[in-house]
């Protein structure tokens, strides 16, 4: 075992002395130690309960005959961080959890590990370290968060708040209706309850085959989540004695499988990013291309929120994602024989059954014959650029307009509250990608403005940020080149014509190539947002590469 090099031997006498201070005895060091990293807290719902979680693995481990050894992982609550200078700190904190689970692994010789993530940023980071490691491991996320309920029974989640804030900005709205809105709609633990980042995330790494069945639709408050966490922790003690290893598992197979489950499910357009980060961890380089070569043969088989009015509790209850590969797999759109922890992918499309049509379509009827992620190339996007376009109305799929210029997020919030910007506008925000952000902030705060102002259909908003997965309408992320690295939109100007194609996948500006080298020699360099040299941020900007690979240290 690997923990022999913390607990064997003469020389180890002095280690064996700490455990015991921390209550072991002796019969535990004679078994596996089962490192369970856990992102619990009091900031965020969708870690609230984690310990609840965290125990009930424990519980599985110590059935199976292993020693379970939790210790903590930092998470940041992305809706409390959104539309304020808190929202650089989020993507930025990937990196630091799987380097942070690396340093923890490494020191105390675990011989295996559990994760137990939730929310946005954290399964990634997990999900990261996990392949870096290449350690036995498994995952069980805390689950979703039940939608909030409308008194006429529809489903309301955190998308509903922050459109709200636009319907407020544009009268259609009263304050008193948004303070009722406030007390309902996010009614406990869990991630929140759309197809958001953190439910795609967990949803796609069943299709992995790095967690079981189930793990991204149980709620958070059910007993089945705190069973299937027991399961977990059972299964652990199996794949080590297996020695099944994460790059065994996480394979191009496995890859190609998550591409398919996210353009079936319209999963948040974070995946883009997330995915090929992962990647590069297992040595795999995902291309930004592959996204579109996956939607053009995969259906759109779910309209969850913010494409629909569904939540993921909706999707659990019609079967979940043994349900949903399973109709894939009747177009044999992914490969069954790839491995996961437990056996193969077949073990869970195997006995699945699609329980309400509704939200699960049947293959041979789709909500879409593409995927709901789409890649976008165009001199504005050499590199690519990201759209949901699952949630995109289908009057903005083919979009021309002015451009109307913002150096940052805030700028043009204020523009869209103080109804500056028109129908048929195109919304720019540059300098807030990866390296000039830094930290690549979301932009649910104008994107829910502009929904809640009735502009979701009328209006494109392009940035080289990102996107929460919360946001719905004709939104492009993940810009590449960003505007700090010279990419042309940092060379926009106010009335600019700007063409988007969503279903020909492309996004140019409507500049000549005169017209554009004219404007780089005008072109100031770029110089970073003001902030303290000792800051993490300014470190992160010099180590962070472009969102086109996944925004990974270079």
């Amino acid at each position: 075992m690997r923990s022999d090099i913390v607990k064997k031997g003469i020389a180890r006498a002095p280690q064996r002395s700490l455990f015991k201070a921390l209550g072991f005895v002796d019969e535990e060091l004679d078994r596996p130690l089962i490192g369970i990293a856990v992102a619990k807290s009091e900031i965020v719902p969708g870690h609230l309960h984690l310990d609840t979680i965290a125990k009930a693995a424990a519980d599985g481990v110590r059935t199976a005959g292993g020693v379970p050894v939790q210790f903590p992982v930092i998470g940041v609550c992305d809706g409390i961080a959104m539309g304020h200078e808190g929202m650089r700190y989020s993507l930025v904190t990937r990196e630091l959890i799987a380097d942070s689970i690396e340093c923890m692994t490494m020191a105390h010789g675990f011989d295996a590990l559990i994760f137990i993530p939730n929310c946005d940023k954290i399964v990634p980071g997990m999900l990261m370290a996990a392949a870096r490691l290449n350690a036995p491991a498994v995952f069980v996320s805390g689950g979703p968060m039940l939608a909030g309920r409308r008194d006429d029974g529809t489903p309301l989640t955190l998308t509903a708040m922050f459109e709200a804030v636009g319907a407020v900005g544009s009268g259609s709205m009263t304050e008193s209706e948004l303070a009722a809105l406030e007390n309902i709609a996010c009614p406990g633990c869990g991630s929140c309850a759309g197809m958001f980042t953190a439910n795609s995330m967990n949803c796609v790494t069943e299709a992995l085959g790095m967690a079981l069945p189930g793990n991204g639709t149980i709620p958070a408050v059910m007993a089945e989540r705190v069973r299937l966490a027991k399961k977990t922790g059972m299964l652990i003690l199996d794949v080590l004695k297996k020695d099944i290893r994460p790059r065994a598992v996480m394979t191009e197979k496995a890859f190609m499988n998550a591409l398919a489950l996210d353009m079936a499910l319209g999963c948040s357009t974070n995946t883009a990013l997330h995915l090929p980060a992962i990647a590069y961890e297992t040595g795999f380089m995902l291309d930004m291309g592959l996204l579109n070569k996956v939607s053009a043969v995969t259906p759109n088989l779910c309209h969850l929120a913010p494409a629909g009015p569904a939540a993921v509790e909706d999707l659990h209850a019609a079967g979940g994602i043994p349900a949903v590969l399973a109709e894939l797999d009747k177009k044999r759109l992914i490969d069954t024989t790839a491995p996961t922890v437990y056996g193969t992918l077949k073990d869970s499309v195997n006995g699945a059954v699609n329980r309400n049509t509704a939200i699960i379509r049947p293959i041979d009827k789709p909500f879409s014959q593409t995927g709901g992620l789409a890649v976008l190339f165009g001199n504005l996007a050499p590199g690519g650029s990201v759209v949901k376009q699952s949630a995109v109305a289908p009057a903005m799929l083919k979009h021309e307009g002015p451009a109307r210029c913002f150096d940052s997020e805030e700028a043009a919030f204020d523009a869209i509250m103080g109804r500056r910007i028109r129908a048929g506008d195109v919304v720019v925000i540059r300098y807030e990608g990866p390296c000039g952000g830094p930290g690549m902030k979301e932009m649910l705060a104008p994107t829910g403005a502009l929904a809640g102002m009735g502009l979701d259909d009328k209006v494109a908003l392009i940035t080289d940020g990102r996107f929460s997965g919360a946001t719905r309408g004709a939104a492009i992320g993940h810009v590449s080149p960003e505007a700090a690295e010279g990419g042309l939109i940092g060379l926009l100007k106010d009335g600019d014509r700007i063409n988007i194609d969503i279903t020909a996948r492309t996004v140019n500006a409507l500049l000549s190539d005169a017209d554009i080298a004219e404007r780089k020699k005008e072109q100031a360099p770029f110089v970073p947002k003001a902030g303290d040299p000792r800051s993490y941020l300014t470190r992160y900007a010099r180590q962070v590469g472009s969102a086109a690979t996944g925004a990974v240290f270079k």
